[in-house]
């Protein structure tokens, strides 16, 4: 089964760290290409290196963020418009 990918581009803002031992540290990344509300997300800070050796990001690193999907996941774009409702109108906008 192919898988569908997209590569965003984003930065470690900053590292958060554990607030009980049994945490893990995590880091916020900026997604560059996200809508303003969603661009940060915190995941764990760990990693592997080729070597398999643990890891981590330190603030300001650049890294990527990859999408994954299996191709029975995805819809074809114009399948979406055709499916999706009309805008709501707005308090602005005359009935």
């Amino acid at each position: 089964m192919s898988k569908k990918k997209r590569k965003l581009r984003g930065t470690v803002e900053k590292v958060i760290q554990r607030s009980f031992p049994k945490e893990t540290e995590k880091v916020q990344i900026g997604v560059h290409e996200a809508d303003e509300l969603y661009r940060e997300i915190r995941v764990d800070n760990t990693l592997t290196d080729d070597e398999g050796e643990a890891v981590q990001l330190k603030p300001g690193a650049g890294v990527d963020v990859i999408l994954e999907a299996d191709s029975t996941a995805i819809v074809d774009k114009d399948e979406i418009r055709q499916d999706s409702p009309p805008p709501a109108k707005t308090k602005n906008e005359k009935k």
